[in-house]
């Protein structure tokens, strides 16, 4: 069923209370927004976000009533427009959002052309199997990631029946011409790894004329093409790799998995708009694994270890102490509690074993993942609401656009049968440390224990409505990052940097932005570490203030992570906790002490302000903030003369 089929309209007279109006947007938000999620117009011009949170709705119940009408279900315009409008209203006043994946995608025609999964954030792929299908994970991985999907897999396959690389057999005359296609891209991949276990032949040329030069415009996605290079580099290393294995026809091990999975993200990452992650999965015992990314080895080029969050499948009970001072000197490897995935919903609950057959997590670790499943979240503002109730209403609504979206199948049928059966969905909460501040712990739980208990009963009356299997999870704490950045609220269960602070972020030199905002005031440089880019700082002032980030023990961080996981996320909470060097100590201690409380964490070292040129974040006085604010003009950013770019995994630690 296509788009123009059955649609759902909100009406005109709503809609114009809003067009000559803007949101109450936080520091950076206009900016973000108009840089990262408001699509390209026919004029010429980006939406307005009255266009965006429009096209969200609309694509929402646009989903719900195409579903009805073709399953021959209940459907009342009159109720679904009051509902559609009051869903508009709590977007417009950033009480919820959908992911960065929804704003810059929900409500567009690649939704009937090319599936869902441009709404789904993240995903997982085990590698378990890699005896009966070797190149399956590798290609599922870079085909989702092409979609824009962050992507978590597991080493497994090195501890199964070995899988032997051999010299491949290589045709005498095939030239296997490219197609210029997602689909065409994977299949060269592949192509080179069934080779390489005698699954297929080696074509004596691959041929890349038919993929567009670089520069060319992408129409689906926006952006422009990378050319065939990112292709081209991805199938010499793939092979240079192999060949290493081969000469000796060694089997596969934990290094050439997350080798393969790896230069696989980077092509993904080179076409320049796309934007994915990953997370790789290792056992604890694994040497080689846990050894994986060193100073010199991140550092070669002729792999791409840099493009993977490392964690391991910890197990209850085990000695923490050697991974310490790996954790304090690089922040990995993170850790995952793969049996407590399994075993409960919310802790709070005791061991439910609804999920047994997960067998992973997603890039931030916000979700308990099936192999080939998809991850479909919402993002609510606690500290946007006044009363316990209100948020009460918007939960309504936060569950709505979740629960719609698995209503898409997307373009792979082995995501669907997992996903239609499990509908999976993570109904998040960012602004956690602002509105604990803002109310107060105690009643930030009560609200925790109501707001699940409300998302229940919804997943009960809403999935029989819509004739489809309730939600195996419903709730998750995810890092957020820019959609937070909004209407600024601290992102996910993190502290701020600090009261007040300056917020770097990067442009190209070949965009007009960072003239505009340089002419408005801000401050503009160079990037230190990068050619052909530019640092545009953004002052910003932290409401509801308490502490800064540096000044919270690695206790308070783990008990805050602990108590959302007991009263809030049947899924998990995405939680990078950040180490002081006084705090080195304690790493192992809690660890095992929250290792029942907990499903996964990772620990990122805290540097300071003066340990990098050019900070991301960095503190100032309020008078120096005062100061630059003075300074600050108007801006108009209606037209864009780059390309859109979408930030799908948007914790500071997970994405590419």
């Amino acid at each position: 069923m296509r788009s123009n089929d059955v649609e759902f309209n909100l009406t005109e007279n709503f809609i114009n209370q809003y067009t000559r109006k803007q949101p109450a947007w936080g520091p950076l938000g206009y900016f973000v927004y108009k840089r990262t999620y408001a699509r390209l117009l026919e004029n010429g011009k980006t939406e307005e976000f009255w266009q965006t949170a429009k096209r969200v709705v609309e694509g929402t119940f646009s989903i719900q009533k195409k579903h009805c009408i073709w399953w021959k279900l209940p459907w009342s315009e009159h109720k679904a427009q009051r509902s559609a409008q009051e869903m508009f209203r709590r977007i417009w006043d950033f009480k919820f959002l959908p992911p960065g994946r929804g704003l810059a995608n929900m409500g567009t025609d690649a939704l009937w052309n090319k599936g869902s999964a441009i709404l789904n954030n993240c995903g997982f792929i085990t590698t378990e199997s890699l005896y009966d299908d070797f190149s399956a994970p590798f290609c599922w991985l870079m085909d989702m990631s092409m979609h824009g999907v962050g992507i978590g897999f597991d080493t497994e396959g090195a501890y199964g029946k070995p899988v032997i690389i051999k010299k491949p057999r290589r045709s005498k005359t095939e030239m296997f011409e490219i197609p210029d296609t997602r689909e065409g891209w994977v299949e060269a991949y592949r192509r080179v790894l069934d080779s390489y276990v005698r699954r297929d032949v080696l074509p004596k040329e691959f041929v890349y004329d038919q993929i567009r030069p670089s520069g060319a415009p992408i129409k689906t996605f926006g952006g422009v093409a990378p050319g065939p290079e990112p292709l081209r580099t991805l199938i010499t290393k793939a092979m240079n790799l192999l060949d290493t294995y081969a000469k000796n026809e060694d089997p596969v091990d934990s290094t050439l998995i997350v080798d393969l999975m790896n230069i696989a993200g980077e092509a993904v990452v080179a076409g320049g708009v796309r934007r994915s992650s990953e997370i790789a999965l290792g056992r604890p015992e694994d040497e080689n694994f846990k050894n994986i990314k060193t100073v010199d080895n991140i550092l070669d080029k002729s792999k791409a270890r840099w493009a993977s969050n490392n964690s391991i499948v910890a197990t209850v009970g085990m000695n923490y102490e050697d991974i310490v001072d790996s954790i304090v000197e690089i922040g990995e490897p993170g850790l995952f509690w793969l049996e407590n995935a399994k075993a409960y919903g919310r802790m709070h609950d005791g061991k439910t074993y609804v999920d047994q057959r997960v067998t992973g997590t997603n890039p931030c670790s916000e979700q308990s993942l099936e192999s080939y499943e998809l991850c479909t979240l919402s993002e609510t503002f606690p500290s946007k609401h006044e009363t316990l109730e209100d948020y009460l209403i918007t939960l309504k609504f936060a569950y709505l656009y979740a629960k719609t979206v698995t209503l898409l199948p997307t373009h792979d049928p082995r995501t669907n049968a997992v996903m239609f059966r499990n509908r999976r969905i993570g109904l998040s909460q960012t602004g956690i440390i602002e509105n604990i501040n803002r109310i107060g712990f105690r009643e930030h739980m009560v609200w925790c224990e109501k707001g699940y208990q409300k998302v229940c009963e919804l997943d009960q009356i809403y999935s029989d409505w819509l004739c489809i299997p309730k939600s195996i999870k419903k709730t998750s704490v995810k890092p957020s990052g820019s959609v937070s950045l909004l209407p600024q609220v601290t992102p996910g269960i993190h502290f701020p940097h600090s009261e007040y602070y300056i917020r770097r972020v990067e442009v190209s030199t070949n965009s007009n932005l960072w003239e505009i905002m340089k002419n408005a005031g801000y401050a503009v440089e160079d990037s230190v570490y990068k050619e052909n880019t530019k640092v545009i700082g953004f002052p910003v002032h932290e409401p509801y203030f308490s502490k800064r980030k540096d000044e919270v023990s690695i206790w308070e961080q783990f008990e805050l992570a602990a108590a959302m996981q007991a009263k809030w996320a049947d899924n998990q909470v995405s939680i990078t906790v950040t180490v002081r060097p006084e705090d080195k100590k304690d790493v192992a201690r809690a660890l095992s002490m929250y290792e029942k409380r907990l499903k996964s964490v990772s620990l990122l070292p805290l540097r300071g302000d003066k340990a990098y040129k050019q900070a991301p974040y960095e503190a100032i006085t309020e008078q120096q903030y005062k100061e630059i604010v003075k300074k600050l003009k108007y801006y108009n950013l209606n037209k864009i003369e780059d390309k859109v770019e979408d930030k799908f995994c948007d914790s500071d630690i997970c994405q590419l």
